[in-house]
């Protein structure tokens, strides 16, 4: 993957969705593919929403994460929807998925913790005062998961699971640093945006009345 510093921060972002989409391209579902997997305009949009949010230095990182992926045989996006059965499936997690995935240690577990708690916080935030745009997303909480429904926390989870210590270290940063802005500087809210005007509205108010209207 180019990640070189000439290569722009939009191109550097691209080539991440692409790369994930050829990932996620390559992940088995139980009961066959999935209808999300032949969408590329809904995953482009999602995910690049995202990575809108994250400067160079961690775009660079977690390229380097895929890259290396790659030449070890992992896939990460077939690995974040594995560690998200901890709750969804915890038993077929238990038997199929733990034991072939990396463990990660009680420190990075917890240093994870702490980034989601923050994390749920900015999208429980969100979802007061924009409460169609929430209705649209994920439930909020691991306790609202169920076999065929997937929570905001429980995919951080298990997003956050795939990164490696040094792309982790920086998103920890990221998340700390915005947390300590005065005002915070809410990543869901920055996220959402993003994902709203990729999807042709001016702002959040704009897609947010056009939810009422539906």
């Amino acid at each position: 993957m180019t990640t070189e510093q000439n290569t722009t921060l939009d191109e550097l972002r691209e080539t991440i969705v692409r790369y994930e989409w050829d990932q996620f391209q390559r992940t088995n579902n139980e009961g066959g593919r999935a209808a999300c997997q032949g969408n590329w305009p809904v995953f482009h949009q999602m995910r690049l929403a995202q990575f809108l949010t994250w400067e160079r230095p961690l775009l660079t990182s977690y390229a380097a994460d895929l890259d290396e992926a790659d030449r070890v045989g992992r896939n990460l996006v077939t690995e974040k929807y594995g560690r998200m059965m901890a709750s969804t499936a915890p038993a077929e997690y238990a038997a199929n998925i733990e034991p072939y995935i990396p463990k990660l240690d009680a420190d990075r577990a917890a240093r994870q913790e702490r980034v989601i708690a923050q994390q749920v916080a900015w999208a429980a935030d969100f979802r007061r005062r924009y409460p169609k745009l929430g209705e649209a997303m994920r439930v909020l909480t691991t306790a609202e998961d169920t076999p065929t429904a997937t929570s905001f926390e429980t995919y951080l989870r298990g997003e956050l699971g795939t990164y490696s210590p040094a792309t982790f270290d920086l998103y920890e940063a990221m998340i700390r640093e915005r947390a300590g802005a005065d005002p915070q500087r809410n990543i869901t809210e920055e996220t959402l945006l993003n994902t709203v005007r990729l999807g042709g509205f001016s702002g959040l108010d704009e897609a947010e009345a056009a939810q009422r209207s539906v």
